[in-house]
């Protein structure tokens, strides 16, 4: 009969049947995945559930070509293939399978290591930033195990293969001695911890908020929105200036008067400023003085403590004792100074 006739070892019943399996189960699961995918989602949004998410970005991330290999490999079994062909098959699913693997081993990592820091940034900042580097950590060691299984399937001797890399490791560490300067800071920051994400710090002339700190380096968005990125070597190296660990701010500031502002008004001065200063909130008084006299002026000096360091609330606080001061001279009739100069001209006789 013609479905017996045999075309490359098989018969072409054989061969139908195997495409048929082939196509029946790649269609099943694109459509098994879009169902649950759909579903899941829905659920998700309308409970808020993080295991429904979980899952979700799970089903996404099965790639159309896994599924694919996966129902050819199924409708290969019905075949009689040379011993080529059904190696070259097995390790190419084997192969997919472990970089599938991968894939969403690091998804599940990615995923709970987010919620965590979504969940601890604001109260335990240190602990995310140990989390995130311990995560990429994870995921090294996972591709690392999955790509030495992958190469012994492949018949590769492994022993052979580590004891190779061991010999080779000292000129492999002197040839990236930078990258592993950047990985070895990177540790002293997750464990030493001079900043963690979330802080506010100044290196050199940049400043901004630290993003992420990777292992080769630390990403900080500055306030003009734009991202700054350091090598963790070179910014362990520098002066760091870590303004969320500020728990006071000390604020100083000056003004000054005429020089033909009298006597009594010049002593009421330092009473004056201080009741306004003590007038705020939250702010504790530490001195004002008659510092100097200056080129133009009578000079004030103002020294004041805020209790908090936040920025925003400082020039709040400022504005106000600003506003105030001219307030109080104003109706004192005390006039600031400004930038003047004195011309004395004598006059002479014929």
């Amino acid at each position: 009969m013609y479905w017996d006739r045999v075309a490359f070892g098989n018969s072409l019943k054989n061969w139908l049947l195997s495409i048929l399996i082939t196509l029946i189960l790649y269609f099943t699961f694109y459509a098994v995945k879009h169902i649950f995918r759909k579903k899941l989602t829905a659920l998700a949004e309308e409970k808020d559930a993080s295991w429904g998410k979980l899952v979700t970005k799970f089903i996404n991330q099965l790639h159309p070509i896994f599924l694919l290999i996966v129902a050819i490999y199924a409708g290969s079994v019905n075949l009689s293939l040379p011993p080529t062909v059904e190696k070259l098959i097995k390790y190419l699913a084997g192969i997919l399978l472990l970089i599938q693997i991968g894939i969403l081993s690091s998804l599940v990592i990615n995923f709970y290591i987010n919620r965590y820091k979504e969940e601890k940034i604001e109260s335990n900042a240190g602990a995310v930033t140990t989390a995130t580097s311990a995560g990429f950590i994870l995921r090294l060691m996972i591709w690392l195990v999955l790509i030495l299984i992958a190469l012994d399937n492949l018949g590769v001797n492994i022993k052979t293969l580590i004891a190779g890399l061991g010999i080779s490791g000292i000129a492999v560490a002197l040839a990236v001695q930078n990258i592993l300067g950047d990985l070895f800071a990177s540790l002293s920051i997750v464990l030493d911890k001079p900043f963690v994400i979330g802080d506010f710090i100044i290196v050199n002339d940049y400043m901004g908020t630290v993003e992420n700190v990777g292992l080769k380096t630390t990403r900080i968005r500055s306030l003009s929105g734009e991202q700054l990125v350091f090598s963790n070597g070179d910014l362990l190296k520098s002066r760091i200036r870590n303004f969320k660990r500020m728990y006071e701010r000390r604020v100083v500031f000056s003004i000054g008067v005429l020089y033909q502002t009298p006597y009594e008004k010049l002593r009421l001065i330092p009473k004056m400023i201080r009741e306004i200063i003590e007038n705020q909130n939250p702010v504790r008084f530490d001195r004002a003085h008659f510092k100097e006299y200056g080129d133009y002026s009578l000079k004030f000096e103002i020294v004041y403590w805020i209790h908090s360091p936040d920025y925003n609330i400082y020039m709040d606080i400022q504005q106000a004792i600003n506003l105030e001061i001219y307030k109080k001279f104003e109706a004192s009739d005390i006039t600031f100074a400004y930038p003047t100069q004195t011309l004395l001209l004598e006059a002479t006789s014929k």
